[in-house]
């Protein structure tokens, strides 16, 4: 498969503990979906042992466009048993959410791709439960160099 040989090739060029990747097996967009992303999910994960990179990133299948309410779901819990290598997940968590993953040992660590972008000093807003900006998917890559990735405003200074 490509993408172990893309894994092994960089590995080998610059060492294993310096490398990751992100996988999103149940993405379906661009006709990119697969007939059983479980399976290949856990396939790659199991793979990518072979080559002791230091990480596996994987974004959930419940990755949300808007903010609407969801049920939290285990569908990545298989690939995180195979990948022996910290475990990374993605895909519309919030806070509270990201935390219960992580204590129930369901990932290692969990990324906020879209609350860091609209919050870029999420870590202490998560800190004093501070109110979060929404993103703007409406931004998103627009030839603007002011307006989207960098006009989100940091919490006000509250010391």
């Amino acid at each position: 498969m490509f993408a172990l040989e893309v894994v092994e090739a960089v590995a080998n060029e610059i060492g294993a503990d310096r490398v990751g990747l992100r996988l999103s097996p149940y993405a379906d967009y661009l006709d990119s979906g697969d007939s059983d992303p479980t399976a290949l999910g856990v396939y790659m994960a199991e793979s990518l042992n072979k080559y002791g990179i230091l990480y596996c990133h994987m974004v959930e299948p419940r990755m949300k466009l808007a903010e609407e309410s969801f049920e939290m779901t285990e569908s990545l819990l298989h690939m995180r048993k195979a990948f022996k290598g910290t475990f990374i997940v993605a895909g519309g968590y919030d806070k509270d959410d990201g935390n219960k993953a992580v204590a129930e040992n369901r990932t290692d660590l969990v990324a906020f791709g879209r609350l860091f972008l609209s919050n870029p000093n999420l870590p202490k807003r998560f800190e004093l439960n501070a109110p979060l900006t929404k993103h703007d998917r409406n931004t998103y890559c627009l030839p603007d160099p002011v307006v989207g990735y960098t006009d989100y405003p940091f919490l006000e200074d509250t010391s």
